[in-house]
Formats: structure tokens, sequence, C-alpha cells
């Protein structure tokens, strides 16, 4: 059998062993005042969630709407929460649509670890930009996924979209 090296991969997974429960949570953990340094994943701010890029992501510009309170179950979330949750995932949309120019999206949430959330202590939604052909033989035979544009560009591109869409 041929073997495909994909260290990233093994960076995600080092990651949840060396999770500490002291450590605090990862989304609780973002520093908000330095979030244009390449170090940081967040692209925007709102009053009650943010936007941030998927490290491990599933294709290129994978981003994710945050509640900026630490929750977990979806019933918590008040209504001013979950209408900004709606316009921060549209607004992804339309940044991604700028810059990337995916040909459809997958959205959602995976609630709990059984629903396969890898971080569950926190609420998160995917926006995941797709194109007709990403799925191929790398992730299914190779449990690899390429993904073909770098994280910090990305994050240097949508910024860009994010400020012309909320100055518009």
């Amino acid at each position: 059998m041929d073997k495909l090296y994909s260290p990233w991969r093994s960076l995600y997974i080092q990651s949840f062993k060396d999770k500490k429960e002291d450590a605090g949570c990862v989304f609780c953990n973002c520093d908000f005042d330095n979030y244009l340094e390449d170090e940081s994943q967040v692209v925007f701010i709102g009053d009650k969630c943010f936007i941030m890029l998927n490290l491990f992501p599933y294709n290129s510009g994978h981003l994710m709407v945050i509640p900026k309170r630490h929750l977990n179950n979806i019933h918590n979330l008040t209504d001013e929460e979950s209408f900004e949750i709606m316009k921060l995932t549209k607004l992804c949309i339309k940044a991604l649509d700028m810059t990337m120019k995916p040909q459809g999206y997958n959205i959602g949430a995976n609630l709990g670890k059984a629903a396969g959330a890898g971080i569950d202590q926190h609420l998160h939604y995917h926006i995941v930009p797709r194109w007709i052909g990403d799925i191929n033989f790398m992730p299914v035979i190779g449990e690899v996924k390429v993904i073909s544009k770098d994280l910090i560009e990305t994050k240097r591109e949508l910024i860009i979209a994010f400020n012309k869409l909320i100055n518009e």
C-alpha cells in the first residue's frame, strides 16, 4: 500500500492529546485586540459573535461563526445571538463569493461529540465553500485532504472583503 504524507493531520490529532482541562476554551481565548496579526485565525468581530478561519479546514476558506459567549447548547442562544449568527453566515457567503467564487456551500453545526464536533464545549457553525470536483480520490482513498490556498493569504483576502461589505 502506498502512503501519503499529511503532517497537518498529525498536528490536529496532537492538539486534542495536548489539550488540558485548565487550558480553557480555544474560542474564548481568542485575542480580539490583535486579530489582524497573522497568528490569529479571526477575520471579523461582530457584537455577539465572531468569524474565524478553521485551522484544520475541510476546504480552503472554511469559516466558522462563533458566539462570543461560552455555551455548548443551541437552546441557550439568545434571540440576538441567533440573529447575528445568521447575519454573519450570510456575510461569510458574500465574502467567500467575492474572494474564492465557490460553486456551493455546506453550512451547519455539529452538536455534540457523537455528531462529530471536534470542539463540543463551545457552539460554532461551519461555512465550507465547495466546488464541483473538490472531493476526489485523495480524501476517499488516501485519507488526505489537499488544501489549495495558504491560510494567511486567505485570511488577508477575507478581511478586505468583510471590511468592504460592512462599509457598503
